[in-house]
């Protein structure tokens, strides 16, 4: 069992409050309108996403003190249960339809995104195979055949709630840690274009995929229609300027950004604290990933290794999708903005992974 240090990263930890605090923030900011609107009380998102807060340092603190080889004994049973979830969603009654997709099952007042927690699940599961099969993933058979397998059959529960952005932060982390342990760089090659293929098949199956690509190609071919969200999104970030127009003082949030809150939040933070703001959370993500690599880099064995690099680059991915599409660099996909956008499943799992980095941290060589 390698041997524990007293404190964990106690700079990861100010990093992922500090972006935890700017998210809080930037809900009640971006939801106030909408909030006294339908629910007559402008903080009501803002006093879920502070419960989703609680519940999720929480876990994140519950989870640093439990020794992250437990996550090694538990990782099969766990992704179990996760794939259990996976089908029960799809189940009308059992799984909610939310915006055209069936992936929440309701708890009470609250719903929990099953596609999130299988994430963390793959990422755990990967880890442990992976580090008692390193010599095998150079091996199509024994090693990269069953560990794309295992994602590909996760990728296709989630894809039939539908759930693409989901998916594609599922498939991208997993990729990073089979190539991290080493598999062929032939063998990725190969799988790559079917990959490819097969996305396009994917997309082309379903129009409404194909209107979020050519809207993401020409938005203005149909502004009132699949080029909205993101001509919506370039209108707050391109008043926003240098320094923005001032906390609280967004214009898009007045009913023409639609649901400001979740998957464009970073617009409208743009607008409000600009170039330099956006910059700024963008810094506070290079900051918590570059923690991220050293404890990776440190921790006493292949698991640990392998664990803290699904983490970092499931973050990393989520960070980079996002922002992407908030910016139209990419087409609109339904993808969270780690920390910062409204939802309680997508906090509370992101707390809960970085309170498996603190646990790695507290083993790290670094």
């Amino acid at each position: 069992m390698p041997t524990k240090k007293s404190t964990p990263d106690i700079f990861l930890m100010i990093v992922t409050f500090t972006l935890l605090a700017v998210g809080l923030i930037m809900v009640y900011s971006a939801s106030a309108v909408w909030a006294d609107y339908k629910f007559n009380d402008s903080f009501f998102f803002a006093k879920r996403q502070m419960l989703f807060a609680v519940v999720g340092i929480i876990a994140m603190f519950f989870i640093m003190n439990i020794d992250y080889w437990t996550w090694r004994t538990w990782a099969k049973v766990i992704l179990i249960i996760c794939f259990v979830l996976l089908i029960l969603v799809l189940i009308p009654g059992i799984g909610n339809v939310r915006n055209g997709s069936r992936s929440w099952i309701g708890v009470g007042a609250f719903s929990v995104q099953p596609s999130e927690f299988m994430k963390i699940a793959m990422i755990a599961f990967l880890a442990k195979f992976l580090s008692e099969n390193q010599k095998a993933i150079t091996t199509f058979k024994k090693g990269l055949f069953p560990s794309l397998g295992l994602v590909f059959l996760a990728f296709g529960l989630i894809m039939l709630q539908p759930d693409l952005g989901t998916g594609t932060v599922m498939v991208g982390t997993s990729v990073v840690i089979i190539f991290i342990a080493g598999a062929r760089i032939s063998h990725f090659v190969g799988l790559g274009l079917l990959g490819v293929a097969g996305f396009v098949g994917l997309i082309i199956s379903a129009p409404y995929r194909m209107k979020r690509i050519t809207s993401f190609l020409d938005p203005w071919e149909d502004p009132l229609g699949s080029g909205f969200q993101m001509i919506q999104s370039l209108y707050a970030i391109g008043p926003g300027g240098l320094f923005g127009l001032g906390l609280g003082q967004s214009r898009q949030k007045f009913f023409y950004l639609p649901e400001p809150q979740t998957d464009f939040i970073f617009a409208i933070l743009a607008e409000e604290l600009g170039f330099i703001g956006g910059s700024l959370i963008l810094l506070l993500f290079s900051l918590l990933l570059w923690r991220g690599i050293r404890i990776a880099l440190g921790a006493p064995d292949l698991f640990g290794t392998f664990l803290a690099t699904g983490i970092i680059a499931m973050i990393a991915i989520q960070v980079m999708i996002n922002i992407g599409v908030v910016t139209g660099l990419m087409p609109v996909t339904g993808i969270t903005l780690p920390f910062l956008s409204y939802g309680g499943s997508s906090l509370t799992l992101m707390l809960m992974a970085v309170g498996v980095l603190l646990n790695i941290s507290r083993h790290s060589r670094y």
